[in-house]
């Protein structure tokens, strides 16, 4: 079903007008976000990448990690997605990033099979290890590029991301709960998340849909239904994770509670079944209730909160209305207004500034430029 939505609406766009389904909004914010990105933390050397901080400091690595990388890589992403000229003119940057998130990739990893690494490869870096919700980010990315332009590469380079989470399975027996994808190939590290397990889920079901093969929708099931019974509270809301002695860190982060209500968006265009609505309607309401009523929303990470806001429209597409439109554009006001520094980018007063806190801001800004329609392609 989603892949007759078209994602290149046409619509004009530019700085100074209006965008579709902006209520009056122009496109100055996202462009001056993204403007202020590049000036901050591009790396000018021909390689496509980013510097991971600003100011940045002797001790800094020349490239960014894989997981704040990957959020600059969405966001031109979203930047391309804005109907109209705007959005075109974002192509070759497009293209640019694209070729770099593949200085990630390694042809092997601890579980035998390729992925991107937590650092560039040899001869940038040296490669480090593998985070599978960094991988999982990624392919969710490489799905919406293939729902937007319809290219096979994108296609293809999701399906191996997905071999790869196949393989991030707990297989150990004795574990509490066993199964659940786990968060790191680190020997040292045992624990599985919402985030490494959700995020997965909502990549089999596209797959599934996209492909028609139904073993992709069944390890979707396997995830979600691992997750729902291990770190689902029974008032929606999601921990963050199990640990192998059995201890849940019960933290709630924004996009734990985002990517599950889109996992049952999806399951339910697949399958159909009234149920998965009813229930990304719950969790959606009661992470709502917690985060935004609650005021807790802007204590949140901007990453985690571009990924919540983004799943909640993914909902509204279906359901309609604008409650979840409308938190986002406030949120983004409020950051606007208040954690915009000096050189435009986002600034928080305890740490140096990151790129994956104003990668976010680009990606919230691009998405609320966007034609609502296409609302149906995010995650």
């Amino acid at each position: 079903m989603t892949v007759g939505l078209s994602a290149s609406v046409v619509a004009t766009a530019a700085v100074g007008q209006r965008g579709p389904g902006t209520a009056g909004a122009t496109l100055d914010r996202p462009l001056a976000w993204h403007a202020a990105l590049e000036r901050c933390f591009a790396v000018a050397d021909g390689t496509g990448l980013y510097r991971e901080y600003h100011p940045p400091e002797p001790r800094d690595e020349r490239y960014s990690t894989e997981w704040p990388f990957s959020q600059a890589h969405i966001a031109l992403l979203d930047l391309a997605m804005i109907p109209g000229t705007t959005g075109r003119r974002f192509a070759p940057a497009l293209a640019k990033v694209r070729a770099a998130q593949a200085r990630y990739w390694s042809k092997t990893s601890t579980s035998g099979r390729a992925g991107h690494l937590a650092k560039v490869l040899p001869p940038l870096g040296h490669g480090d290890d593998l985070y599978y919700d960094d991988n999982e980010w990624v392919g969710l990315a490489e799905i919406q590029h293939h729902l937007f332009r319809r290219d096979p590469v994108s296609l293809r380079n999701a399906r191996d991301i997905f071999d790869l989470i196949r393989s991030g399975w707990s297989t150990d027996t004795t574990l509490p709960s066993p199964g659940g994808v786990r968060w790191t190939q680190k020997s040292d590290n045992g624990d599985r998340n919402t985030v490494s397990n959700m995020p997965a889920a909502e990549m089999g079901v596209r797959l599934y849909m996209l492909t028609g093969d139904r073993s992709y929708l069944d390890d979707a099931l396997r995830y979600y239904h691992w997750t729902n019974a291990t770190l689902q509270r029974p008032d929606g809301l999601y921990a963050d994770h199990l640990k192998t002695n059995g201890a849940i860190e019960k933290r709630v982060w924004s996009y734990n509670q985002g990517v599950p209500v889109g996992v049952n968006v999806l399951l339910w265009r697949a399958t159909r079944k009234p149920e998965y609505l009813a229930e990304a309607r719950r969790i959606a309401a009661a992470s709502h209730t917690y985060l935004v009523t609650g005021g807790r929303i802007d204590d949140q990470p901007p990453p985690f909160n571009a990924i919540y806001f983004k799943n909640l429209l993914l909902l509204e597409h279906e359901i309609g209305g604008r409650r979840y439109r409308d938190a986002m554009r406030a949120y983004a006001h409020r950051m606007w207004s208040t954690r915009r520094n000096r050189e435009g980018i986002v600034g928080f007063p305890d740490r140096r500034a990151e790129l994956i806190d104003t990668a976010a801001m680009v990606q919230i800004e691009a998405v609320l430029h966007w034609n609502p329609r296409n609302f149906a392609l995010l995650y």
